[in-house]
């Protein structure tokens, strides 16, 4: 009986104790209250007066940009011209935007497509992807990039990169097609055998499938195998 009333006595010192603790910190306490309501006030009124209707404005430009990627104009969709915007437009005035991270990426590709492989680096180096197959394109597009560039080494780790981070039947047999003829053009033929295998074993009903049998073959000659 003795230890229960202990222990009564102990909760309620805590309990007095905590009450004078409030008591004395109250203005502090009210301090912090009031600055966590003001951020989270603060962070509602930016992000529904400032950023979504940036992103709705960025939205609106960034269409004709697009129009023009799917139409292979690529110069077009990155400077635009007097009648339309390009993606820069978008990146330089809509920064804080899905949006202008969604024309990092559109830059990217276009910048690989016209032959400008630097910029192509530069600007899929700063691309944000969440989707998972986006990212193993843009991943797989810095391989290109760099394998143009003739930094092969750099190349054969993206488009590896790019298989690791998207195991799907459409992206992972075209960058493991890509890595086998990187290894190979370095003579390094067995791993560029075990890249081509991979898409036989993993990937047999992909297209790059249909015609691995002749890489694997040229390659296997190669190495004397």
């Amino acid at each position: 009986m003795a230890k229960e009333e202990e222990v009564i006595v102990d909760v309620e010192q805590v309990y007095s104790n905590t009450e004078k603790w409030v008591l004395e910190n109250q203005k502090s306490l009210s301090i912090i209250v009031g600055a966590i309501v003001l951020l989270l006030g603060s962070y509602f009124a930016f992000k529904n007066f400032v950023l979504l209707p940036q992103e709705k404005a960025a939205q609106d430009y960034m269409w004709q940009a697009q129009q023009a990627f799917a139409n292979d104009s690529f110069n077009l969709a990155v400077e635009g011209n007097e009648g339309s915007v390009g993606f820069l437009y978008v990146i330089d005035n809509y920064g804080m935007t899905e949006s202008a991270n969604l024309s990092k990426y559109y830059v990217g590709i276009s910048y690989l497509r016209m032959g400008q492989y630097e910029e192509a680096i530069e600007y899929l180096d700063e691309f944000d992807c969440n989707d998972i197959m986006v990212c193993a394109v843009a991943i797989g597009a810095r391989g290109d990039a760099y394998m143009e560039l003739g930094e092969i080494e750099k190349a054969i780790d993206f488009y590896e990169s790019a298989v690791d981070h998207s195991s799907n039947d459409l992206t992972a047999p075209i960058y493991l097609m890509k890595m086998g003829n990187a290894l190979f053009s370095q003579g390094n033929y067995t791993e560029a055998i075990e890249s081509f295998e991979r898409i036989k074993k993993e990937f047999p009903m992909s297209q790059e499938a249909e015609s691995i049998d002749k890489y694997i073959a040229r390659a296997q000659g190669m190495a004397g195998i």
